[in-house]
């Protein structure tokens, strides 16, 4: 299956249905003290990439962002609907932007997931990401694991 990887607007009534849908899920295995969503405001902001992954009909099937911040950039709103799973999107949009952050002048991506998240966490591990402690607004929680990567010139070359 093709699939399309572009910066988009969050704010379609497609695209908030998807995240919608991923907070839904988060919902269900968090309680709400250990969600760490964007609001859609913030995932408009301009030191943010939100990139939507649409399926050869153009129907939207997953989401990601890189927020930028001073010293790195945080990974954040990356899901793919159930039905869309199992085809290598993850992992074609953790690479798209892993692109958009060196692109961006950032070399070190970081990123907060649950614990039962266990298909996003074998896809970071696999992906070169290592386990860290929190860091920027973040505090210790059982439920979350914190992992970065640093990312080089050939990121953006390979993506």
């Amino acid at each position: 299956m093709q699939f399309s990887i572009a910066l988009e607007d969050p704010a379609t009534p497609e695209v908030i249905a998807l995240l919608e849908a991923g907070d839904a899920y988060g919902a269900s295995l968090y309680p709400a003290e250990s969600n760490h969503f964007l609001p859609l405001e913030a995932l408009r902001a301009p030191n943010v990439r939100f990139v939507v992954a649409r399926d050869g009909q153009g129907t939207a099937v997953g989401t990601g962002a890189v927020a930028m911040s001073a010293d790195f950039a945080e990974l954040k709103r990356m899901w793919v609907v159930p039905g869309a799973r199992g085809k290598g999107l993850s992992k074609s949009i953790l690479a798209d932007l892993e692109a958009r952050t060196v692109e961006a002048g950032h070399t070190l991506l970081r990123l907060e997931t649950g614990i039962d998240n266990r298909e996003a966490l074998a896809l970071y591990e696999r992906k070169g990401f290592v386990r860290r402690g929190p860091f920027g607004d973040y505090r210790e929680d059982p439920l979350s694991v914190f992992m970065e990567k640093q990312l080089g010139a050939a990121t953006a070359a390979t993506a």
